[in-house]
């Protein structure tokens, strides 16, 4: 059983699309580890033991990773076989990228942000979801308990024109045509309650709790909730606005990454390493016959190595093309967005506005609906009106009851969605808390 903010804070805790949303900002979180790691140096240690044939074939290959580059002089065309050996270490680092790392590290704390904001849409779209289903919840019970009290009014009023019908005061017509407008009522009741069972099972859905029975305490839902002014936020402030602009910003970073692409790659290079070999100099075989297994001969290199893809510029104007068009459309989704957010929230306060005057009628509504059933019977007993009066009249008044209970639940559901509107739900669930503590 949850009150309205039980409900949406069960849902905000346990709906596993937030679990999703806010896993998904924590590996963008991460990635802005990994961009600033590439400032580190890199070092890669090897060791190697082999045992193969000591011949060697002067000459060039080309780049590869099948046949092993050769090693010493050209010596005879024995195949004997010996032990090798080598270690050794290469530490490569990378002094100067013209910014290019730091665009890489703004790229991914622009995702980060992105998906920060992602989480701020999810969130309330749970939360929005959640209070909608509340409603709905308690909006079908309504309907449910109005289509109750018609069935029980029908079968009362039934009962008397089958009196009348057996006492030869009524055409037998009659009789079948109060039972046909209660079985109708039954049939109205039948959906209302089955209406009332999706809603229950899609607000367990909803809060992660499929299968379950769930109950919503109306607490003030049904009463007519006090007046409400949202504040005024821009447009530029509701979460799907800020998503939807870090878009942008992100698109803008991919650009400054190729920006800073077309650069020389400057590294410098360390290296020490030790060989062992189970062939002398002259490629004959030592006289240790365990010669090779561990290295004996120590070599180290230092270096700076410029690497520049001259041809890569066509490939990244290509690239820059492509982002650049991803940016134009990401702005045109911004602005479309602050319209839509825009848009909504004029719609809505329509709405609330439209809500309060028809819960101002309903009543009004009710109560005549309830003088013309009372009236429409009397005058049936009294044989001055017709059975078909009186179901036209209990028809009207199951409408009103409906009408009247459901309009202050509008009202809430008005206001739910205004919250909304402006990125926040908080200031509809505190109107709900202040109504249920009777507070100011």
């Amino acid at each position: 059983m949850f009150t309205l903010p039980e409900a949406v804070r069960y849902a905000t805790d346990h709906y596993p699309a937030v679990r999703a949303a806010m896993e998904r900002r924590n590996a963008a979180q991460a990635g802005v580890g990994v961009a600033r790691d590439s400032y580190l140096p890199k070092a890669d240690a090897l060791w190697q033991l082999n045992r193969a044939t000591r011949n060697n074939i002067a000459g060039v290959l080309l780049p590869q990773s099948t046949i092993p580059n050769p090693s010493g002089p050209v010596l005879d065309g024995s195949s004997q076989s010996f032990w090798g050996t080598g270690a050794g270490m290469l530490v490569s680092w990378e002094p100067v990228d013209f910014g290019y790392r730091h665009a890489m590290v703004e790229s991914a704390q622009a995702t980060a942000h992105r998906a920060s904001a992602e989480v701020e849409v999810t969130l309330l779209d749970v939360q929005t979801a959640a209070a909608d289903a509340a409603l709905v919840v308690l909006a079908a019970e309504q309907s449910v308990r109005a289509t109750q009290a018609d069935v029980d009014r029908r079968g009362v009023f039934a009962r008397s024109v089958h009196a009348l019908v057996d006492a030869h005061l009524r055409p037998g017509a009659d009789a079948s045509r109060a039972d046909a407008e209660l079985a109708a009522a039954r049939t109205r009741m039948i959906l209302a309650q089955q209406n009332e069972a999706v809603a229950k099972a899609s607000m367990a859905e909803l809060l992660g709790l499929a299968g379950a029975e769930v109950e919503v305490v109306p607490g003030p839902l049904l009463n007519a909730p006090q007046t409400f002014a949202p504040p005024d936020t821009p447009a530029a402030s509701h979460p799907l606005a800020i998503a939807e602009q870090d878009r942008v910003l992100e698109a803008k970073a991919r650009i400054h990454i190729l920006d800073r692409s077309y650069v020389p790659k400057i590294g410098f290079q360390a290296t020490g390493y030790g060989r062992g070999s189970g062939a002398s100099g002259n490629g004959k075989p030592a006289a240790d016959s365990q010669q090779g297994l561990a290295p004996d001969t120590v070599n180290w290199a230092a270096g700076v190595t410029v690497k520049f893809a001259v041809f890569d510029f066509a490939s990244i104007h290509s690239q820059k093309k492509v982002e650049q068009a991803n940016e134009r459309r990401e702005q045109s989704l911004y602005e479309q967005t602050l319209e839509r957010v825009t848009g909504k929230s004029a719609r809505d306060k329509a709405i609330l506005e439209g809500a309060r005057r028809v819960a101002e009628n309903t009543p009004v509504q009710l109560q005549a609906s309830q003088d013309a059933e009372r009236q429409a019977r009397a005058r049936f007993k009294a044989g001055v009106a017709t059975l078909v009066d009186v179901a036209e009249a209990q028809r009207l008044l199951v409408n009103a009851e409906i009408d009247d209970s459901l309009a202050r639940l509008d009202i809430w559901r008005a206001i739910e969605r205004l919250s909304a509107d402006q990125g926040n739900l908080q200031p509809f669930l505190d109107l709900v808390k202040r109504d249920t503590t009777g507070g100011n």
